[in-house]
């Protein structure tokens, strides 16, 4: 499911002549804000169900340069859920379809009033239910990597 696309601006092109590192991020969490927004957890949707998303982690990888002007296309698929959390994985691709990157993230259900984590309200349940998910066993080779150097 293409969440956002976009084009990189030239304010987010480093001194290599490329997409600045933190700016994957920036366009992967305006990604989080349209998944949101389809999940019912848009501005009105926060007000009114006194619930939100807050980011606990995410492992950025990148594969490819990004450039000035190039288009940007930010798929989600859905690892796994439970009541309050969400396990995602986010592909940013150009407009040609290959990877420039990838994100995977774990989101949880705040609830506005107490600040505190709280199960998904019903509404947003059915709403994640209709995002694309994984079949078990079949992740993305990129999903559930750790960091580190392997010492053989």
């Amino acid at each position: 499911m293409t969440l956002l696309t976009t084009r990189v601006a030239p304010e987010w092109v480093d001194y290599n002549g490329h997409m600045n590192d933190a700016e994957y991020a920036r366009v992967f969490s305006l990604a989080v804000d349209t998944l949101m927004e389809r999940i019912g957890l848009d501005a009105e949707g926060r007000e009114r169900l006194a619930h939100t998303l807050f980011t606990l982690e995410t492992h950025l990888c990148y594969r490819r340069e990004a450039h000035q002007g190039q288009e940007l296309a930010v798929e989600a698929l859905l690892l796994d859920r439970d009541a309050k959390r969400l396990h995602l994985f986010f592909t940013m691709h150009d407009d040609d379809g290959e990877l420039l990157a990838t994100s995977e993230q774990m989101l949880m259900g705040i609830d506005t009033d107490s600040h505190r984590p709280a199960p998904f309200p019903p509404a947003t349940v059915e709403a994640i239910e209709a995002l694309p998910h994984a079949a078990a066993g079949s992740w993305p080779m990129a999903a559930g990597r750790r960091i580190g150097i392997p010492h053989r």
